[in-house]
């Protein structure tokens, strides 16, 4: 039943949830380990600022859903591993998913599993995959009561932008989503627009369904604080952040100031005030 595990992964009293993202080494990208080259320490770290979930890989999993405790952040299992990230992307794109990933999400006692919707300029043949691989995920899921989030992801032309840089133009974010919707996403995890004050159509396109934000680039302490806030006055049901709390000084610090904006509502400022 999809309802037990979606009530362990967002706050039963706000109806929110705080993913911090850490499998980014499924990605192949050495630039994407900083602060997770130790990730079983990092991962400790993490646990004790309490988020509602961890993102990890089937291979790393383990880390987490062992510590001897209850209580522990929830697993979110990513199911696929692409070769995009790169600053200059190689001549063949692929985006492959594992062998019988809501079995191997079950046996790690995961809550939810989630899968990319990649769109990167005239490659539609990866696109294609990203749609292949939902469509045999979700009978899967709903054969075994797994929630399934889907991360539209829509990128800018490497030329210009030089390696892993997502658009955050409305005009391709909001079609994307609902494409994701459409799909059968029980969840959706999608960039943040450019203009954050019309964030509200991406939520209106998703239907109900509920959207977290990722965080893309690193961003000053403030200015996350600040985009955070505006995003769930928006209408966002939670955030997926990785690198802005994985690569932070204070990753836990970091952490529980996001979860005070997220979960009750402090300013960037109080916030702030806690992390410092």
């Amino acid at each position: 039943m999809k309802t037990a595990r979606l009530n362990r992964l967002f706050n039963p009293k706000t109806k929110r949830c705080f993913d911090v993202a850490l499998d980014h080494g499924f990605f192949n990208e050495s630039s994407f380990l900083a602060g997770i080259e130790n990730l079983p320490l990092a991962i400790e770290k993490l646990v004790q600022a309490a988020p509602d979930a961890i993102q990890l890989t089937v291979g790393q999993a383990p880390h987490l859903q062992s510590l001897p405790f209850r209580g522990k952040p929830a697993l979110v299992l990513r199911t696929d591993v692409a070769n995009v990230y790169a600053r200059h992307l190689p001549g063949f794109l692929f985006s492959r998913m594992l062998q019988e990933p809501v079995l191997q999400a079950v046996r790690l006692d995961a809550t939810c599993v989630v899968v990319n919707l990649l769109r990167l300029p005239d490659q539609p043949e990866l696109t294609d995959q990203c749609i292949q691989n939902i469509l045999a995920l979700k009978p899967q899921c709903d054969h075994y009561g797994m929630p399934l989030m889907v991360e539209p992801l829509v990128f800018r032309p490497n030329v210009s932008a030089g390696g892993y840089e997502v658009d955050g133009d409305p005009v391709k974010i909001i079609p994307l989503v609902r494409q994701a919707v459409e799909l059968g996403a029980d969840i959706i995890k999608a960039d943040p627009t450019d203009d954050v004050t019309v964030y509200h159509r991406v939520i209106e396109t998703a239907g109900g369904v509920p959207v977290l934000v990722r965080g893309g680039s690193k961003a000053p302490e403030l200015e996350l604080l600040e985009r955070t806030a505006a995003l769930m006055g928006q209408g966002a049901s939670g955030i997926v952040y990785g690198r802005n709390i994985i690569q932070h000084p204070n990753p836990a610090g970091i952490t529980r100031a996001l979860m005070a904006v997220v979960h009750q509502g402090a300013t960037p400022a109080e916030a702030l005030r806690l992390l410092k």
